[in-house]
């Protein structure tokens, strides 16, 4: 049995072949049939016909809905006006389960849809998304195995706020008061003090009550922490990370790309070093871009969308002010008000992708900060202890690699990077 890929070769060519799947269209002309089978790999014309086939076998076949899944063997012939080249002649085969009516079909609602996306998940496009987001959550991890990290893993019930208290999930546990994951940075952190270089791919999960096109309830977070890093050598990580993941998409989902019809030339134009820009000196940018911001203003989705539609690349911006950052970013110790760390833009208007920086390190600083931010210093116990046993300097960065995949897959909203998204509308199917 052969995949439908494997097959579309000269070298198979006027021999018989065995595929499997799934009906993607039929179609019936007289006495022939044309029914377009997909797999997991790609698609083929086949074709039925009265030469090879009884009466009963044609009509059986002719009946055939969409989605109907059975396995065919035939001859395989050159065809230029199949829709990838080749043609099978169907000799024999074998019915698995004919659908009487699938219920998916073009031109249904958007709420249609995500209330049945367990079926339409089986679309091309839908499928060609799936191969790409595979490929660069694969990228992601080989990037960090070939530079020497190791990948770890953190609990996802936690009783300690990361980003803050109003977006936390509470769950009983055993009646007691937990949350799941904002992020597992803080578990991160106490591994370095092992193993120097970590990373980790997990979901994290934030109660926001956002309905903007890039925000999820459950997101898929790639997470990394380094021992003696500061913010420009994570940043010099992140970037040749990025540019890493995307040749692996190029090199791997060309007909991906093309099958939902994204600008290959956007991917194939990003270049390293990314740019660098502080986040006072974008605020003065953005103002040739028709934009009334000033400095101290939180970035959005909107802002970052009418920044980003003017470049092609990724910018990192840098140096936020503090009131901007949460308590365990590190302040300039040269630039008082200001934090030591990034955000890398993606270009296109997609905006943050990644956020990173240099982490607290001192003990006092640390407790101030928390402080300051109206939280309880032994909520943090453990955390405060990684400063009071052998604290150096170190950084790192979270990546949602939903929205790494919306922006390389050039998508108009974030649900459609992930099979079964989560919002503040959606928890089903």
């Amino acid at each position: 049995m052969e995949k439908i890929k494997e097959i579309l070769s000269d070298d198979f060519s006027e021999k018989i072949v065995s595929i499997r799947g799934w009906v993607y269209r039929i179609r019936s002309s007289g006495k022939i049939t044309f029914i377009v089978m997909r797999d997991s790999s790609g698609i083929i014309q086949c074709v039925a016909s009265s030469d090879n086939l009884g009466e009963e076998e044609m009509k059986e076949l002719s009946s055939l809905t969409v989605e109907s899944s059975l396995e065919l063997s035939g001859r395989l012939y050159r065809e230029s006006r199949a829709v990838t080249g080749y043609e099978m002649s169907i000799e024999s085969y074998r019915i698995y389960e004919r659908n009487e009516n699938f219920p998916i079909a073009k031109d249904l609602g958007e709420e249609f849809l995500l209330d049945n996306r367990h079926l339409w998940l089986r679309s091309r496009e839908f499928t060609a998304v799936l191969k790409i987001r595979s490929t660069i959550f694969k990228a992601f991890s080989d990037f960090f195995y070939n530079n020497n990290y190791f990948q770890v893993q953190a609990p996802m019930f936690v009783s300690t706020a990361t980003e803050g208290g109003s977006s936390l999930f509470n769950v009983d546990y055993f009646g007691e008061k937990v949350n799941l994951t904002q992020s597992t940075q803080f578990y991160l952190e106490t591994l370095i003090y092992s193993l120097e270089k970590v990373f980790t791919i997990a979901p994290s999960f934030r109660a926001e009550k956002s309905r903007t096109r890039r925000h999820l309830t459950e997101y898929w977070h790639a997470e990394v922490e380094v021992a003696w890093y500061n913010n420009d050598d994570m940043m010099a990580d992140e970037e040749k990370m990025i540019k890493f993941i995307i040749d692996a998409v190029l090199k791997n989902n060309e007909e991906d790309l093309k099958t939902i019809n994204r600008d290959i030339n956007r991917l194939k134009n990003i270049k390293i070093p990314f740019e660098r820009i502080k986040y006072r000196d974008l605020i003065e940018k953005s103002r040739e871009f028709g934009m009334n911001l000033k400095y101290g203003d939180d970035l959005g989705a909107d802002e970052e969308y009418g920044i980003m539609i003017h470049f092609d690349n990724p910018v990192f911006v840098t140096d936020y002010p503090e009131s901007l950052k949460t308590f365990y970013h590190r302040p300039d110790p040269d630039h008082p008000g200001e934090i030591l760390c990034h955000d890398l833009l993606a270009p296109e208007g997609y905006g943050e992708v990644v956020g990173g920086g240099e982490r607290i390190y001192d003990l006092q600083e640390l407790l101030k900060r928390i402080r300051d931010n109206n939280l309880n210093p032994e909520d943090y116990y453990w955390y405060v202890d990684l400063r009071k046993y052998g604290s150096i300097p170190h950084s790192g960065f979270g990546l949602g690699l939903d929205r790494l995949v919306m922006w390389i897959c050039g998508l108009s909203n974030i649900r459609e990077t992930i099979p079964y998204p989560r919002t503040i509308r959606r928890v089903k199917p």
